[in-house]
């Protein structure tokens, strides 16, 4: 009896003693994996600010590589054509040069039409100051003026009152991405985008029929920067980016985003 009383009073004096440690080792684990969540949380942060920046920059880049263009082949070519006819005046046939002063001026009308819509680009807070539905007609303003595209949009759904930029910023350059594969690689005449949004998700999907591409056979890989770029910046916000092709029956890309 004696023997069991003295056991019990050392396996209680040795709890007493070991309860410590354990509340201090629990401690110390758990501000380690505290510090932990709260550096993990820094590093997403500043990795999500930064691809925001990268994002930002890159839009900047197609813009102006978009309003470079359109100032060389599109209004450089108004107001050469203006210049000619102006000089091919002929003062001796007054019937033919009033035709001439009219085309001229309506050559330099259109030029300075064009210079205001390239103007808006360049104030305030750049295109997605305007909103990203508006932002999306301007790229495909762009890309109609090739002449190459027939592109069909449709906006469905209220968007939301508040808006998110940095989501905007995101959808943008992914769109930006899809039609630059378009451009280059699908030889498509077609191309149709719808945004909408519905269940507190902006969804965004871009259609064409070119000729599409065996999505079954890229491996990660060997997938191209612009594929990869797109999944990375939907994730980081929380979104998803769905492709179906078909060899010889186009492509679609729809980007799924979680807004505001």
């Amino acid at each position: 009896m004696a023997y069991n009383i003295k056991q019990l009073v050392l396996i209680g004096t040795l709890i007493f003693l070991l309860a410590p440690l354990f509340i201090i080792l629990y401690v110390v684990i758990y501000n380690r994996r505290k510090m932990r969540h709260i550096e993990e949380k820094e590093q997403m942060k500043h990795a999500f600010d930064a691809e925001i920046i990268k994002t930002q920059l890159e839009v900047q880049e197609q813009t102006m590589q978009n309003i470079g263009a359109d100032l060389h082949d599109n209004i450089g070519q108004l107001l050469s054509l203006s210049s000619l006819t102006l000089n091919s005046i002929q003062l001796d046939d007054l019937e033919k040069a009033r035709q001439k002063i009219d085309a001229a001026i309506d050559l330099t009308g259109r030029s300075i039409k064009e210079m205001r819509l390239l103007g808006k680009l360049l104030q305030g807070d750049q295109l997605l100051g305007v909103g990203l539905s508006e932002a999306i007609c301007h790229e495909i303003n762009w890309v109609e003026k090739s002449g190459k595209f027939q592109v069909n949009y449709v906006n469905e759904g209220d968007l939301p009152a508040n808006n998110n930029l940095d989501k905007d910023l995101i959808i943008f350059r992914i769109l930006q991405e899809v039609m630059t594969n378009i451009i280059k690689h699908s030889f498509a005449t077609q191309i149709n985008i719808q945004l909408a949004y519905a269940d507190s998700n902006m969804q965004l999907h871009i259609e064409d029929n070119g000729i599409g591409f065996n999505i079954e056979s890229l491996q990660t890989k060997q997938m191209g920067m612009g594929l990869q770029n797109m999944h990375k910046r939907a994730r980081i916000v929380g979104g998803d980016v769905v492709i179906n092709a078909k060899e010889g029956k186009g492509t679609s890309t729809t980007v799924i985003i979680p807004y505001p």
